[in-house]
């Protein structure tokens, strides 16, 4: 069976010490483990800013570093198994249990417990962050890094359990975020990482892209017995149900999330892209 490249480390210089024996490389890496540092960090098939981005990691994720060069990591996120090469700065050796994860899809880390300070950054949801302490300011409560830096308390949520058991709030949440091809943040996000993040946030881990996603475990069902929740699937696009008529899906069309009546979206995507694949009903968390 050929290997995914986007799902497993190998080239023929390198390859992920795992895959020896499976896979022909010139020599063969142990893998490092890092987290990333960055707000959101774009993960691209080559060690280009010229290539596409596939997809995206965010704040406190952790990866496997496989090649550090020229500016450049080669890596594979531990969430989804997604390879690929992202700005060396951008990661940093070593790891840290994060205590927490931002759970709405946009907010801001300060310098300190105080909203009027002038933000360090924005953070999206998924970001996870390690929390040492708390403060309150004016009757606002703030989570506190071990730097000082703080974020509002009630944008964050204790990882380790769910946040939301229907992912269909989640993704409705999103409503209005800027399509982004390969984009997986509260910035700017693409169909399947709409999906993705709306699963992980209801404490399910699915992978990154959409035809990975039609692979995954689950029931398959007719579009007339479609509810909240299922998946439609298109050849390299896919959606989430909110009833059994309204899709929500991050697309191209309209350059955001948005919420589309089913039968419209299918009359309109059918010229360039042909009718719906499948239709799946993901497992849930137990």
């Amino acid at each position: 069976m050929e290997l995914d490249r986007r799902l497993h480390a190998f080239r023929p210089d390198l390859a992920d010490a795992r895959l020896s024996g499976i896979v022909h490389a010139d020599r063969f890496a142990v893998p490092t483990p890092a987290q990333i540092i960055a707000p959101v960090a774009p993960l691209r098939p080559k060690p280009s800013e010229a290539a596409f981005i596939d997809s995206q990691l965010l704040f406190g994720e952790t990866v496997d570093i496989f090649e550090r060069r020229s500016g450049w990591a080669w890596v594979q996120s531990r969430f989804d198994g997604y390879v690929g090469y992202l700005p060396e700065a951008m990661v940093a050796e070593g790891e840290r249990q994060a205590s927490h994860v931002i759970s709405v899809p946009r907010t801001f880390l300060y310098p300190e417990a105080e909203l009027k300070a002038g933000p360090v950054c924005a953070l999206s949801m998924g970001c996870r962050l390690t929390f040492v302490d708390e403060a309150e300011t004016r009757g606002s409560r703030y989570y506190l890094c071990s730097d000082g830096t703080a974020v509002f308390a009630d944008h964050c949520f204790p990882l380790g359990r769910p946040f939301e058991r229907d992912p269909v709030k989640t993704a409705l949440r999103f409503l209005e975020t800027p399509y982004l091809w390969g984009g997986r943040s509260g910035f700017g996000l693409d169909c399947s990482a709409l999906i993705q993040m709306a699963m992980m946030m209801a404490g399910i881990a699915v992978p990154r892209d959409s035809d990975m996603q039609e692979l995954m475990e689950g029931e398959p069902v007719t579009r007339r017995a479609l509810k909240r929740g299922d998946l439609v699937f298109w050849k390299g696009h896919v959606g989430i149900m909110e009833d059994a008529k309204v899709l929500i899906h991050a697309n191209g069309a309209t350059m955001r999330v948005a919420r589309e009546n089913l039968d419209h979206a299918i009359t309109r995507i059918a010229p360039a892209y042909g009718n719906p694949t499948s239709y799946l009903r993901p497992q849930r968390a137990g």
